[in-house]
């Protein structure tokens, strides 16, 4: 199905996000924010979709806010990039504010252009996040570093924000896509299922006391064993080749 606010395409077994409202230095629109959630829910039902990388559109801005933050929200486009069952990987290009930090948030792994600023401005409109930047930034950056920078509104740059772990690399802006392929492509060659697994034992066990965590992992990694993908892993393994996968 065509869309005008998201472009998504597929190369491989890696599916591509652009926000695409670079006029707007992509700022969410309720259009944008239907749109996503509809590819994010076509992704989670491609078997052959491996990996996910989310940008925006030009050279200014990743997403530099929402028009829905001041309304009652009838979408949640961090919600729905979280939902993706697959890693998610965040090419952050420009300016992530507000909702648009938000949606970062919500991916797997981050990495940043040196031109890239962030922040959650909400609290000096007299509102707060409501797309999951109370929760998520601080399981990220820590509960300290999180409150200063959602209390005071503050806006960092691309350097404090690799200091803080806000993003795993920060690189020139020329060489962010490029950066991002390479990751992309080194995670997309892994087996699809334990990729899934892995995802669902890092996230749900942070829910979870220590011990259900590893019960949690132990019950998934006996299920990687009834796949056909272990077998070929194991066998490329003796053979001394890189495996096929095939996700099943």
């Amino acid at each position: 199905m065509p869309y005008t606010t998201v472009i998504c395409t597929k190369k491989g077994h890696i599916a591509h996000i652009t926000l695409n409202r670079p006029e707007a230095n992509n700022i969410i629109n309720q259009q944008l924010a239907q749109e996503l959630l509809e590819v994010c829910e076509q992704i989670n039902q491609d078997d052959d979709i491996y990996v996910v990388t989310v940008t925006g559109a030009g050279d200014k801005a990743f997403c530099s806010g929402g028009e829905l933050e001041s309304k009652e929200p009838r979408y949640r486009p961090a919600g729905a990039i979280a939902s993706i069952d697959r890693p998610v990987i965040a090419a952050i290009n420009g300016d992530a504010l507000g909702q648009g930090l938000e949606l970062a948030l919500s991916c797997d792994i981050r990495l940043a252009s040196d031109k890239a600023r962030f922040s959650l401005p909400q609290v000096a409109q007299g509102v707060i996040p409501m797309d999951g930047g109370t929760q998520r930034l601080p399981r990220i950056v820590g509960r300290g570093k999180a409150l200063e920078l959602l209390l005071t509104a503050e806006t960092i740059n691309a350097k404090e924000a690799l200091e803080i772990g806000l993003v795993s690399r920060v690189v020139p802006p020329m060489e962010l896509a490029g950066e991002v392929e390479a990751m992309v492509e080194n995670i997309a060659a892994k087996g699809p299922i334990a990729l899934r697994y892995l995802k669902e034992a890092v996230n749900k066990g942070l829910d979870m006391t220590l011990e259900q965590g590893l019960h949690l992992e132990a019950d998934l990694y006996f299920l990687l064993h009834t796949t056909a993908d272990r077998t070929k892993g194991i066998k490329a393994f003796l053979e001394k080749r890189p495996p096929k996968f095939k996700g099943k």
